[in-house]
């Protein structure tokens, strides 16, 4: 069926109604980076502007980015990895046993704000000494991984097929093994997704490393908040510090557009 011109233009529309308000905010973000404070706050805006690298040499000079991008990375892969080895087993148990309670008590402390866990977690960790490390954010950043690898994963094993686990069992293999051996490697879209997801909502916490961490552990997000004071904000380290947060994170998703994809469609299908 062929589609008429007017179809076509409906389309460019609606496409461009979507988009814009999608990729202004960071096209806005993007200029501004390279521009100066003046150009920034100035009205009408300038589109026609000198272009100027100082708030990035600001970014990777006067606010220790490095540190900052080894804590993030750190903390990130130590807890997405962490979530993955208790996650797996645990959404492959909710999808095989039918465990919905745990199911919910899971997704449970998804939906709760993080700053409702910020008093008990700061107790906790002050009184064991375990301020400004890496354990500390390890473990918080847990609370947002591990829901949704299990959220994710616990949908992408049912839609695996019951009978592939039992012929392994025939053929000597316990569940364990099979599990191992044979749904991990089947599940691969969707534990890419998990990952991805994971680490990107960790990657962007700033709420639990303002508050559990110091000089030594503080990650990313910090960066962006050192731009900002009582008496001024420099809007073009902020924007420099967003641009360079933000681009890890693009790239991933990038590069694993077509497995996130997948793995959410997959999941959201039963058979």
């Amino acid at each position: 069926m062929k589609t008429t011109i007017g179809q076509r233009i409906i389309f460019l529309v609606v496409l461009l109604l979507i988009l814009v308000p999608t990729i202004f905010p960071f096209l806005w973000m993007l200029l501004s980076s390279f521009k100066s404070q003046v150009d920034i706050i100035a009205w009408p805006p300038k589109f026609i502007f000198e272009v100027t690298l100082r708030n990035y040499l600001k970014v990777f000079g006067e606010q220790q980015f490095l540190r900052y991008l080894m804590n993030s990375s750190i903390v990130g892969i130590s807890a997405v990895a962490l979530s993955l080895l208790i996650g797996l087993p645990a959404a492959y148990s909710i999808a095989r046993f039918g465990q919905r309670k745990l199911m919910v008590l899971i997704l449970v402390a998804r939906l709760m704000p993080g700053i409702s866990f910020l008093m008990p977690w700061y107790i906790i960790f002050s009184r064991l000494g375990l301020m400004d490390s890496y354990t500390a954010l390890i473990l918080s950043h847990m609370l947002i991984a591990l829901p949704v690898v299990v959220w994710v994963m616990s949908a992408y094993f049912e839609t695996l097929p019951r009978e592939m686990e039992e012929s392994a069992m025939i053929d000597g293999a316990t569940q364990q093994r099979a599990f191992v051996s044979i749904i991990l490697p089947l599940s691969t879209p969707g534990i890419v997704t998990a990952t991805t997801l994971s680490f990107i909502f960790s990657w962007n916490n700033f709420m639990f490393s303002q508050v559990l961490s110091m000089a030594k552990t503080r990650t990313l997000p910090i960066a962006i908040y050192n731009f900002m004071s009582y008496a001024e904000v420099d809007w073009g380290g902020v924007m420099a510090s967003a641009v360079t947060i933000m681009t890890p994170a693009i790239i991933l998703t990038m590069i694993f557009q077509k497995y996130v994809v997948k793995g959410l469609t997959m999941g959201a299908v039963k058979g």
